[in-house]
């Protein structure tokens, strides 16, 4: 374990994409009025995108009202950690062209549900953090003056 490095790491933009395309499970955060919403969803990363597709009900509605949106998604091992947020724009693809090339990405529900609409996130920032994870330094040991 190597503590001579930062703990917290600020991640680059395109290691934040990185990070998100290894993963298919994220969250979506919808706010209308003063009412916050999270969702998970599987998603793919395509074309400086995040995708997922979803079925009638609240995260549809919620996108309608308003478009800004949150998308999260995180992992860890023993010894990392990151998380990545994306503030953005969603939209549900509406023109044939564009749901036949979101079709080609073969992002299938994870629940054997019907999810006919495509939601397309556009991030205008992206940000991320990469953790090393070793052990919490002594709390209660002698203090260097």
């Amino acid at each position: 374990m190597d503590q001579t490095q930062e703990p917290v790491a600020a991640l680059s933009d395109q290691e934040c994409w990185d990070k998100l395309a290894q993963q298919e499970l994220g969250r979506i955060v919808t706010h209308v009025h003063d009412v916050m919403d999270i969702f998970p969803v599987n998603y793919v990363v395509a074309d400086g995108a995040i995708l997922f597709r979803t079925a009638p009900g609240s995260k549809l509605f919620e996108l309608s009202v308003n478009d800004e949106v949150l998308f999260q998604v995180d992992d860890h091992t023993d010894v990392d950690a990151w998380s990545v947020v994306a503030r953005g724009r969603a939209r549900v693809l509406d023109t044939s062209d564009e749901v036949r090339a979101a079709d080609a990405l073969a992002l299938r529900p994870w629940v054997p549900t019907l999810k006919y609409h495509y939601v397309r996130i556009d991030p205008h920032v992206l940000s991320g953090r990469a953790f090393q994870r070793w052990p919490e330094p002594d709390r209660y040991g002698i203090a260097d003056y």
